[in-house]
């Protein structure tokens, strides 16, 4: 369950990432400014799949909001600073372009890394009833 719960993270996170990524690197945004994109499209997209299901078990919008911030605050934030550390350490990714190789091998390698790290955090939540298991409570 939580390998599933963290693949249903990681496209949230990943969509807004590559977008962010690429929007910022395409226009010539610093680092920081490019990361800060990153970071803010995949917690939109990321939060936002979790609503899409949650709202399906006709909650508002105002409850399935608070539902998606308590299942996915900590997997964001930890497969984000992880998926950002990685692929600014990369020599070059930054400033490669997104006609690169090494721009697109570090980014999916930077969200492998995100996953990896953040599997056993999102397992260790679900288990004490935290994280993703709030939205379990909503599915039919």
């Amino acid at each position: 369950m939580a390998v599933q719960a963290m693949l249903h993270c990681l496209t949230g996170c990943a969509i807004g990432e590559v977008l962010g990524m690429v929007i910022g690197t395409s226009v010539g945004l610093s680092t920081g400014a490019t990361v800060a994109l990153a970071v803010a499209l995949a917690s939109v997209f990321g939060y936002a799949l979790t609503m899409r299901g949650v709202l399906r078990a006709d909650l508002t919008f105002r409850r399935a909001l608070q539902v998606a911030l308590a299942a996915d605050t900590v997997s964001i934030t930890v497969m984000e600073i992880v998926d950002n550390a990685v692929i600014v350490s990369v020599p070059g990714a930054m400033e490669a372009g997104v006609s690169s190789a090494v721009f697109w091998l570090s980014l999916a390698g930077a969200l492998a890394v995100a996953f990896v790290v953040t599997l056993p955090i999102n397992r260790w939540l679900m288990g004490r009833g935290k994280g993703h298991a709030v939205v379990h409570a909503y599915h039919h």
